[in-house]
């Protein structure tokens, strides 16, 4: 497959992407925005497609997301190199004495940070790309494994809540500040049926309206809180995950992802702890790190938003 390299004879409003691979002054060309896109769809298109009604189909979900994740990892490596070449410019900053060497050196480490942050948004072009095939074709939403996934032109902001917390604590403004106004959900796995989807849709919406700047907080549990990612990557609303580490906090681990929810200084927690559908919730016991999260909003004077069926 033959994918276009963007060239420098462009026409018409350029990119940040291509106004950035301008000021490389590098004679080899950079692929335009689509054709890395059309390579993240390309991938795994083929992936699903390959593995789609075989007996590796059970699989196909953990090949899929580790692809994205590679794509997610390359991108956190080139963008290190980056802060390393910056960590290189701002020492010699620091100790410039005019010379030409100390110049040279400068302008080297400069085209390579430059350089580095061209090939990071490359990357993450690649990845979100891929991500939308694997949510279209199969429903499921891909988050990280650990770290944040700055917002692009396609995709909102992804957070973990752990970059949140100690960025709200500092007061920085880094990247993984959400900058918002938090709302917190929990909800039931079991909670994935139509009917508590349109439910948590018109809460989600209703807190939109009450709070336009609002970033999500989740654990990202399956389920319930898979579809709440799935109305904020379409509302482009920033995420902030507290995933539940059950390696370091073994059975206790959902109760600490609330408390790390709550860190985050929450307006309102909305809850949902169990199904809204007859059928599938008859003798179906509520889910407890959702009854856990919204008795802890209630002692800290959080407003808390039980969701209901309608009346």
């Amino acid at each position: 497959m033959q994918f276009a390299s963007f060239s420098p004879l462009v026409t018409g409003q350029m990119t940040n992407f291509e106004a950035q691979a301008l000021t490389l002054d590098d004679p080899r060309p950079h692929p335009h925005e689509d054709a890395l896109s059309q390579l993240g769809h390309a991938l795994m298109n083929e992936v699903l497609d390959v593995f789609s009604d075989t007996a590796l189909e059970d699989f196909q979900s953990i090949v899929s997301e580790t692809l994205i994740g590679a794509f997610h990892s390359a991108g956190q490596r080139i963008e290190r190199e980056a802060d390393r070449a910056r960590d290189d410019l701002n020492r010699l900053s620091r100790d410039f004495d005019g010379s030409e060497i100390a110049d040279t050196e400068m302008q080297e480490a400069t085209r390579r940070a430059r350089a580095a942050d061209v090939a990071t948004m490359a990357i993450e072009f690649v990845r979100d790309s891929a991500a939308a095939s694997y949510t279209s074709a199969t429903g499921e939403v891909w988050t990280p494994w650990r770290g944040s996934v700055k917002a692009s032109r396609t995709t909102a902001a992804l957070i973990e809540a752990r970059d949140a917390i100690r960025s709200r604590k500092a007061r920085k403004h880094a990247a993984t500040d959400p900058g918002a106004t938090i709302i917190a959900f929990r909800a039931s796995p079991m909670a994935d049926t139509a009917d508590d989807a349109n439910r948590i849709f018109d809460a989600l919406n209703w807190a939109q309206t009450q709070w336009p700047d609002m970033a999500l907080a989740t654990t990202g549990a399956k389920g319930a809180e898979k579809l709440a990612i799935k109305w904020a990557k379409s509302k482009n609303v920033t995420l902030v995950l507290a995933k539940a580490d059950f390696d370091k906090h073994g059975r206790a681990a959902p109760f600490r992802a609330n408390d790390e929810m709550l860190e985050l200084e929450p307006v309102c927690v909305l809850t949902l702890a169990n199904t809204l559908n007859p059928q599938r919730g008859e003798g179906m016991k509520p889910f407890g790190p959702a009854l856990n999260l919204g008795q802890k909003a209630a002692e800290k004077g959080i407003r808390h938003v039980m969701i209901k069926a309608r009346a």
